[in-house]
């Protein structure tokens, strides 16, 4: 493998364990702690709060820190820093103590997005494929979050699935560094010449264009933030509640043919989430080839239009028609993914594209954040079918919003770019 290559990799790595980390006390929370502890589902989704706040207002500064030090050298932070975050948030007695950790882990989970797709977008070219396989990588992490955390419940405990991922991101941050120490040191000597964010040669019309793109980009970021966020957050529970014989017919299965006796429904529910999400991730890479041939308008508003029609037929559902239909809203989910990142990418100067991705994912992971109240409310209040109906209207306004979009996109200059 070239080093070309492995520095693709692992900046993937570093967005599939972003992913993960996130969400491992999603199926803690569902699956294990509401026993352990004694207390209920939607309690425990407070103590999540604050760690979702601290993902997304800590991606601004970390996105400015990266462009005024080093954008490597912030990779080498998130590894190492959000490892040993997980590894002592899995000493947590309390649910204050995990709400402790899980802020910690925010905190360092913040930097990849700014400081990665930033790398991702000014280093290689065919941005949209490029995107799109990244963002494969940090949906494998979300699905591997419950196919994971599902396991370790049955066989070992919670608290592995904090440990086991803390020590591999660790490990990936030293190989990071060996890759990239030199690359580092001679970025944070570089001088810096301040420019525009949309180019210095910029016309009053593309200044215009730029400003309107951006107030939709940053409309449907908070609106999308919130479908994924109850999507991907709630989806363990949701099969917990509407796939139970589904499940146990797998687990039943699954007993059958391991030589284990400690298969259990859990490890069913994280497995068929994992399908889900794992699916549901592909749509990315032809979502992406989709940007770099189409455009962002008429992908956005196929995506927008597929998350309103499955969103308004899931309410009810049980078993395999859930599942079904799980896979199809969450296809909608993880498709729109690239397509904000992308815009951002063609549209913003490199000098301040880790910035700009951080103003981005401000918006996002503090709507993430809001979403879990949300969810919270709506579930103890309603249960998921009102919540799906909230979603289905999220879905419409963003249809709408992107109606607004231009055909196609003009394009800053990608300093940087290898291949």
């Amino acid at each position: 493998m070239t080093r070309d290559r492995l520095y693709f990799l692992l900046l993937n790595i570093g967005h599939f364990l972003d992913h993960l980390f996130t969400l491992i006390f999603a199926t803690v929370a569902a699956l294990a702690l509401y026993r352990e502890w004694g207390v209920g589902y939607a309690q425990l989704l407070t103590y999540a709060t604050p760690g979702f706040f601290a993902f997304g207002v800590f991606a601004l500064p970390a996105g400015w820190l990266a462009d005024r030090w080093s954008r490597d050298g912030m990779m080498c932070v998130f590894f190492v820093g959000i490892g040993i975050a997980s590894v002592v948030t899995s000493f947590a007695q309390t649910p204050l103590q995990i709400g402790i950790g899980l802020f910690v882990i925010g905190m360092f989970a913040a930097i990849y997005h700014p400081v990665g797709l930033a790398i991702v977008t000014m280093r290689w070219r065919n941005t949209g494929i490029r995107i799109a396989a990244n963002g494969v990588w940090g949906n494998l992490g979300v699905a591997s979050a419950a196919l994971i955390t599902g396991y370790l419940i049955d066989n070992g405990g919670w608290r592995m699935a904090f440990v086991l991922p803390g020590l591999f991101s660790i490990a990936m941050g030293l190989i990071y560094w060996s890759l990239r120490h030199k690359d580092i040191k001679a970025e944070i000597v570089a001088p810096r010449t301040p420019k525009s964010a949309i180019g210095s040669d910029a016309t009053l019309a593309s200044k215009s264009l730029f400003l309107r793109v951006s107030a939709i980009v940053f409309l449907t970021t908070a609106v999308s933030s919130i479908i994924f966020q109850s999507t991907t957050f709630a989806l363990p529970k949701i099969f917990d509640e509407r796939i139970q014989g589904l499940a146990t017919q797998m687990s039943a299965w699954l007993q059958g043919i391991a030589t284990a006796d400690n298969t259990d429904v859990a490890t069913a529910i994280g497995s068929l989430a994992f399908v889900v999400f794992a699916v549901a991730s592909m749509a990315q890479l032809a979502v992406g080839a989709a940007l770099d041939r189409l455009g962002p308008r008429q992908v956005f508003m196929i995506v927008a239009a597929m998350q309103l029609v499955f969103f308004s037929a899931m309410p009810g559902l049980t078993d395999g028609l859930a599942f079904a239909v799980a896979l199809g809203f969450m296809l909608g989910a993880f498709g729109q993914i690239p397509i904000n990142d992308f815009m951002i990418g063609k549209m913003a100067s490199g000098d301040y594209r880790a910035r700009t991705y951080g103003m981005r994912y401000v918006v996002s992971f503090s709507v993430l954040a809001v979403s879990l109240p949300m969810i919270a409310y709506v579930y103890g209040n309603w249960g998921f079918d009102m919540l799906f109906r909230i979603l289905a209207v999220a879905a419409f306004v963003i249809l709408a919003a992107v109606v607004a979009l231009p055909k196609r996109l003009s394009t800053a200059q990608v300093a940087g770019a290898a291949q």
